[in-house]
């Protein structure tokens, strides 16, 4: 029994849970539960919550969960996930007003269909905004910080403020925005387009995606994040990594920088396929691969101990 589980809240109107599974939360689908999941009901309810906060509890935010492992111990403290109004798009002229619950492909979908252009490269992202700004998302040589004109966030004590990309600190799958940041909607740069034109271009990125990545797969999208001067992909083929196997997990034969949970993987299988293919890389050519997944919470040895672990 974790120590926070002994707090008790005051009235939400969101949806809180004890000792929630997030292994279904997950692409991965491993890993261990959350203390606390709450789904806030709009921005009140979270600014409530996080009022309610003790200072020294751990806060963790869960977008799409598709470049997230959770270790098997599961997470300390409070999992919060933007659903509702945190969700919502509208636009405003062709500014497209995206809450940091909505999905990448939905927010490139409605602008599509608003006839608004620039967007369309977040079709290619299996993420939230949230995610996308806290690790300036990219895909087809587009990134966040391309097109975010600005962003609102909440600080740990449910304080709104408005943060611009300087101030956001946007550089390679990467933001220098405080940890305690909570992201809850995002002002995004479109320009008008044709409709047919911006559809037949999503049309075209998803053909590609599926057929270079394990579409489908229990997967965390792309493991590590490519090293300067080079493909990630190239240098884990290049090191013997394609097909390898440590338990349930893999690197997948059809794009080696992609780790595939056979059904029966633990968090602690994927964990440690990854830091294997980190050493092969680095013995072979001196590459130190860097994560792109995030790696969260507790390993099973330490979740008694209730000290979280952090990659």
């Amino acid at each position: 029994m974790s120590r926070w589980h002994a707090i008790v809240w005051p009235e939400l109107r969101g949806k809180l849970s004890a000792g929630a599974a997030l292994q279904p939360l997950t692409w991965l689908r491993a890993g261990g539960p959350a203390d606390w999941l709450f789904e806030p009901a709009d921005l009140a309810d979270l600014q409530n919550f996080l009022a309610s906060c003790p200072a020294a509890m751990p806060i963790t935010l869960l977008g799409a969960g598709s470049n997230v492992l959770v270790r098997d111990g599961g997470l300390e403290g409070a999992v919060i996930r933007l659903t509702g109004p945190l969700a919502d798009i509208r636009h405003a002229g062709d500014v497209v007003i995206a809450g940091a619950g909505a999905r990448d492909m939905d927010v490139a979908r409605y602008a599509a269909e608003a006839g608004l252009d620039g967007l369309a490269f977040l079709i290619g992202i299996p993420g939230t905004i949230g995610g996308g700004l806290r690790m300036n998302a990219g895909a087809y040589g587009q990134e966040f910080c391309d097109i975010v004109i600005s962003a609102s966030a909440l600080t740990r004590q449910g304080e709104l403020i408005e943060a611009s990309v300087p101030d956001m600190q946007m550089s390679y799958r990467a933001s220098g925005a405080p940890e305690d940041w909570i992201f809850v909607s995002a002002r995004l740069q479109a320009r008008p387009g044709d409709r047919a034109e911006i559809r037949a271009r999503m049309k075209e990125m998803i053909a590609s995606r599926g057929a270079s990545q394990p579409v489908g797969a229990r997967t965390g999208g792309s493991t590590f994040a490519n090293p300067e001067g080079s493909k990630a992909w190239q240098v884990i083929d290049a090191a013997g990594c394609r097909g390898l196997r440590v338990g349930g997990a893999a690197m997948s034969e059809k794009h080696c920088n992609f780790m595939i949970n056979d059904g029966s993987a633990t968090a602690a299988d994927l964990e440690q396929l990854g830091e294997t293919v980190r050493q092969k890389v680095r013995d072979h050519c001196g590459t130190e691969l860097r994560w792109e997944i995030r790696r969260l919470g507790r390993t099973e040895a330490h979740a008694n101990s209730q000290e979280p672990e952090t990659g």
